[in-house]
């Protein structure tokens, strides 16, 4: 019987094979590093523990603060380097800060309209580290390798230019996933693959316009795949070739699959927005089939957290955002909380952490009876949809204007 997803019993085979993968892929972590988009085992649950979730009134201590201009990049943490991007004046920036100080170790920059179109516009993708390298991509598609250290230029692509892919109407947003020698991005129909020492595209999918959400790795046991949640299917792909194994149609309205695919064992749970809805699949044979769908998560476009059976996110229904709980086996609403609004969520050692449309960082406890709230405190303004990043004791946070905020939430001797 499966019990749910996520360090339950039945999926430890398949994390510790997503692991091993991501180990194998780059240069040794420190333990609670965050080197790319959703972590290390790809779900949004980090390695952290021992850290400090019960804080004062006023929040933790600010260690830092930044401005990097406009987007919703995520912060990416290796080595004690912070990376994020964002645009200002029609130029996009990749930041790499001293993680502790917030001190500038690099920049890069180069021309990319910001391209405002019913929401502020700048930086999708988030800045993926393997190595001593680290790989970013614009919304225009324009790919850069750069060395981690030093923020030298290895090599660029513009991949919608190498592959003729089309743009999707808010701008490519697919964070690059490294699997062995490639980096997997969600342009075209069902992916594209490049290599990551060269640049050089080794696969691609056509010229169809792409999904927004990242490539999930999905490892059968029989070759590497990967989850891609493209314009009006979900697809799984060999990483090898870019063949397809199996496709379920998907259409959402204005094409936005945003939020990315969960998947345990041989199942995946979809969920997009725009009236649209959630649904989870089980994989027999190479074959997907749906073993329940509803309207009871339509997660917009942050990704939602899988945890002990139960699937907490941000449901955009029509009533406004709301953060809910649903059952992993039956798709069943448990909760519904309104005061979250449009945020975003992420989680280590088995807590929430959530940073809510409106800057308020929140603590709480993940439970199917009722959102109970451990910690809260309002660490910044203005928009904020970026998911938090918790390593090595500091969460960085940042809103749509570019401000960023590192807060200490280490533990106290």
């Amino acid at each position: 019987m499966i019990k749910g997803p996520q360090y339950s019993l039945p999926f430890r085979p398949f994390l510790l094979a997503t692991l091993s993968l991501s180990l194998l892929a780059a240069a040794p972590l420190r333990a609670a590093d965050w080197p790319h988009w959703r972590g290390p085992d790809f779900n949004g649950i980090s390695k952290e523990t021992g850290w400090q979730s019960n804080w004062p009134d006023e929040g933790p201590k600010r260690l830092w603060k930044a401005s990097v201009g406009t987007g919703f990049s995520g912060i990416t943490i290796s080595h004690n380097r912070a990376y994020t991007m964002g645009n200002a004046d029609d130029t996009d920036t990749v930041y790499c800060f001293d993680a502790t100080t917030g001190a500038v170790i690099w920049k890069h920059a180069y021309p990319c309209k910001l391209e405002p179109r019913n929401y502020e516009g700048g930086t999708s993708a988030t800045p993926t580290v393997d190595g001593d390298r680290v790989y970013t991509m614009s919304k225009a598609g324009e790919m850069f390798c750069l060395n981690a250290a030093k923020g030298s230029v290895i090599w660029s692509n513009n991949v919608h230019e190498a592959t003729g892919a089309g743009v999707p109407t808010w701008g490519f947003a697919s964070s690059a996933l490294v699997q062995g020698d490639r980096l997997i991005l969600n342009i075209g129909k069902a992916g594209t693959a490049l290599d990551k020492k060269t640049g050089k595209v080794l696969w691609s999918s056509g010229t169809n316009i792409c999904g927004y959400a990242t490539p999930v790795p999905f490892n059968s046991g029989k070759e590497p795949r990967v989850a891609i949640f493209g314009w009006q299917t979900l697809e799984v792909v060999r990483v090898a070739d870019g063949q397809s194994i199996w496709s379920h149609p998907w259409k959402t309205l204005y094409d936005i699959n945003a939020s990315d695919p969960i998947i345990a064992g041989d199942q995946i749970l979809i969920s997009s927005g725009c009236g649209h809805g959630d649904a989870l699949l089980k994989i027999t044979d190479d074959k997907p089939s749906v073993v329940w769908e509803n309207q009871d998560l339509m997660a917009h476009f942050a990704s939602s957290i899988a945890w002990q059976g139960y699937v907490y996110g941000v449901h955009d229904g029509p009533k406004g955002s709301e953060l809910h709980c649903i059952d992993w086996n039956t798709g069943a609403l448990k909760w519904s909380n309104a005061e979250f609004g449009k945020g975003s969520l992420t989680m280590a050692d088995g807590k929430l952490i959530g940073l809510s449309d409106k800057g308020m960082l929140i603590v709480a406890e993940p439970s199917p009876k009722e959102f109970k709230i451990i910690s809260r405190a309002q660490v910044l303004g203005g928009k904020c949809w970026t998911v938090p990043t918790l390593a090595n004791g500091k969460i960085y946070c940042r809103n749509a204007k570019g401000d960023v905020a590192c807060l200490d939430v280490s533990a106290k001797p």
